[in-house]
């Protein structure tokens, strides 16, 4: 029986990252047998599809808007994840995981079962920022829940003598968490809002150009709602 555990979300953006963080950590305390794969998924999408294909179980960790008081931790099984992470998008990378999600389904490779832990987001609206205190505090009871359902299920995680080192990171020691935020320019070096190349450039401007539409006319788009809603 194989299993996939997935830590999906964007480091770039504070609470975005805390599926990355998550399994970045289960990796640091916990070893598998050779059945289990955990993996640093980002923001790969449809990338991420045979290694869901090959999977029997898979467990998702990641940031979703659960519409709850932020640090919520809650989670869902069975046809409930890809519906969720489809109806409430905070960003990009959950549709491109909705579709991996589909495409494994249409073609009859479907994980057996499937588990998502995710937490209600605190701030998102940070350009290079890192996990806020209470979102971090939530990444420890959301690996206990993970290992519990495995467990049930018969995959058993057995705790490392010594947490790996932060060269052995899942997601590269250049991103390790407390690299990362010790590492990190101040605001006035570094922008928190956006890609400062382009907010800066010249050719780069936004202006409100409504566009005038027949009655009958429907334009669709996607659109990184961040969860405002």
């Amino acid at each position: 029986m194989n299993t996939l555990i997935l830590g999906i979300g964007n480091l770039l953006w504070a609470d975005e990252g805390f599926g990355v963080r998550a399994v970045e950590q289960l990796n640091a305390l916990y070893r598998f047998n050779d059945d289990v794969v955990l993996m640093d998924g980002g923001t790969q999408g449809l990338y991420l599809a045979p290694f869901v294909q090959q999977s029997d179980l898979l467990v998702i960790f990641d940031a979703i808007d659960y519409g709850l008081a932020p640090g919520t931790l809650k989670t869902l099984e069975g046809e409930d994840v890809p519906s969720f992470m489809g109806a409430k998008k905070m960003s990009l990378h959950q549709t491109g995981f909705q579709e991996v999600l589909a495409m494994a389904q249409m073609l009859g490779e479907y994980p057996d079962e499937l588990l998502l832990v995710g937490v209600q987001p605190e701030v998102l609206e940070d350009y290079g920022g890192s996990l806020r205190p209470l979102t971090r505090s939530r990444i420890e009871p959301a690996i206990d829940l993970a290992l519990r359902w495995l467990a049930a299920r018969g995959v058993h995680a057995r705790k490392r003598e010594q947490p790996l080192p932060e060269d052995q990171s899942l997601a590269g020691a250049e991103v390790q968490i407390q690299r990362y935020e010790r590492e990190r320019p101040p605001p006035e070096l570094a922008c928190r809002i956006g890609d400062e190349r382009v907010l800066r450039d010249p050719d780069f401007h936004l202006q409100y150009k409504p566009h005038p539409l027949e009655p009958e006319q429907v334009i669709s788009c996607d659109v990184d709602h961040r969860g405002k809603y």
